[in-house]
């Protein structure tokens, strides 16, 4: 799909359809709407006095073959209230039209700002929305449901004073959403069609075509560094693991640049071993690998927008299955730091392998962790599918984490990790074991679990196990993967 800059008026350009946004205060109309009203001889005015029109967030009003406009179809997006709205917004809004007008037949369409919203910022929302709004879940169906394409879309109404910084700003959305699909593709993918080594290739060949360095750790290495954690949950499957190891060197490093390590969890189906999950809903496990895929995803747009810092990203690969060999309840595995752990409920395997991938990251070299993992089902008892529960230490390093995920638009929830919790995952025969002991908390005692391994290194734990997947289509975007954290990180990354 070509994102440009649309130069010729809006009113006069020949495309299947012209899409704006309307307020919930926009009884009278003012900057662009004003003028489509006087263009359509009032017919948004008497639209809006119908009750066609109400401005609320994503109604749609499509009028077609609209007087005075050479497009052939006028859609209005509802934006909701103005004082609430940001250029972040437009993400949704761009992303909602796509999906509306792809399955009309519609080619191509000019998406047209307002007032307030005509910067470098909004341009790249709305280009990211646009392309992330573009993918779909049907890779393996036969009879696609959505079979037509949108091939072009301009944008219109911004400030063609910043010409160059708009067109800067359209390339960066699409290294960031391209990714995000990239990521998105990965975790779509069914387990037969991405084991362990499925996913190292898979990883390799974006490496290199990126311009980064990687390095894959098979299970004969694994052995030999004492990955204990990870060998335990993966000794259940005849599918050997994997501890992908991708590098990202700046050309010119900043003086005295911390060393960024983003670690992933790569479950590439959970099926809870001898714990075993319950079978409704067990298909959904194939995503248990969207953390590993978040990073790497991450990686593909930090190769291109090259921060100023060194980042190295470990995700440790396995399947989690029942089996002969299959690690049991009680049994105590010995992580590759020492530390000994008591495996509860191998259904929490998520922070074994974290556990290990931390080491050895920080074994490498890295200063400040980030780690992306779906690690638990409390998460979403918490915050339901709306934020992502974030945890760090020390807070200033999470404040500031923070702060990207608001200023890329992505909801995450700061959660607490207090010592009272530590506690809970003390175990009678070994240092620590995998779940708490408390009522409740499952969240936070998986986080502290993975803290044990962080030690004293700055670290955010994000657990995304509630919105790495939608089981239900939103208007701008399709059923199934989310591509959650990735642009939060890679604003972090940039920033740090």
């Amino acid at each position: 799909m070509d994102i440009r800059i649309e130069n010729l008026p809006y009113s006069s350009v020949t495309v299947d359809a012209l899409v704006t946004f309307v307020f919930e205060e926009d009884n009278k109309w003012a900057d662009v709407l004003a003028e489509i009203d006087r263009n359509t001889r009032g017919k948004l005015g008497q639209l809006a006095s119908a009750g066609e029109i109400t401005g609320r967030s994503l109604d749609l009003t499509l009028l077609h073959f609209p007087e005075g406009l050479a497009a052939q179809r006028l859609l209005l997006v509802g934006a909701g209230k103005r004082d609430k709205f940001s250029a972040n917004d437009l993400r949704k809004i761009s992303g909602t039209a796509l999906r509306y007008l792809k399955p009309r037949g519609v080619k191509n369409f000019v998406f047209l700002t307002r007032d307030g919203f005509t910067g470098p910022e909004a341009a790249q929302s709305a280009a990211e929305g646009l392309i992330v709004a573009d993918f779909e879940s049907d890779k393996y169906k036969s009879e696609k449901k959505n079979n037509r394409e949108i091939q072009s879309v301009g944008l219109a109404g911004f400030d063609s004073s910043v010409a160059a910084h708009l067109d800067a700003a359209i390339n960066r959305a699409r290294v960031i959403a391209d990714s995000m699909n990239f990521a998105r593709d990965l975790i779509n993918e069914p387990s037969n069609r991405l084991t362990p080594r499925i996913l190292a290739a898979k990883a390799e060949a974006m490496a290199r075509e990126s311009g980064l360095a990687i390095d894959i750790l098979d299970e004969r290495k694994i052995a030999e560094l004492k990955m204990g954690a990870l060998i335990g949950v993966a000794q259940g499957s005849i599918e050997p693991p994997r501890v992908i190891v991708v590098r990202y060197t700046p050309a010119n490093p900043r003086p005295n640049a911390p060393t960024l390590g983003l670690v992933g969890k790569a479950v590439t189906f959970d099926t809870g071993g001898i714990s075993i999950k319950p079978a409704n809903n067990m298909e959904k496990m194939k995503y248990d690998m969207g953390g590993g895929a978040t990073m790497l995803g991450a990686m593909r747009a930090i190769a291109a927008l090259k921060p100023p810092i060194p980042i190295i990203a470990v995700v440790p690969a396995t399947e989690n299955m029942p089996g002969g060999r299959a690690q049991k309840p009680g049994d105590v595995q010995v992580s590759m730091s020492g530390k000994t752990i008591e495996v509860i409920n191998t259904d929490a395997e998520g922070r074994l392998i974290l556990a290990d991938a931390l080491t050895y990251a920080k074994k490498l070299g890295v200063t400040h962790i980030i780690d992306a993992a779906t690690l638990t089902g409390a998460i979403e008892v918490a915050l339901a599918n709306v934020h992502v529960g974030a945890f760090g230490t020390p807070r200033e390093y999470l404040d500031q984490f923070l702060e990207s995920t608001r200023a890329v638009g992505e909801k995450m929830w700061p959660m607490p990790i207090d010592d009272e919790y530590q506690e809970m995952i003390k175990s009678q025969i070994a240092d620590i074991k995998n779940v708490g002991s408390g009522k409740g908390g499952g969240a936070i005692t998986g986080a502290w679990f993975i803290k044990e391994f962080a030690g004293d290194t700055p670290w955010i734990h994000l657990d995304i196990a509630s919105t790495t997947w939608v089981d239900e289509g939103r208007p701008w975007l399709a059923k199934g993967p989310t591509g959650i954290a990735i642009r939060s990180i890679v604003d972090f990354a940039q920033k740090l």
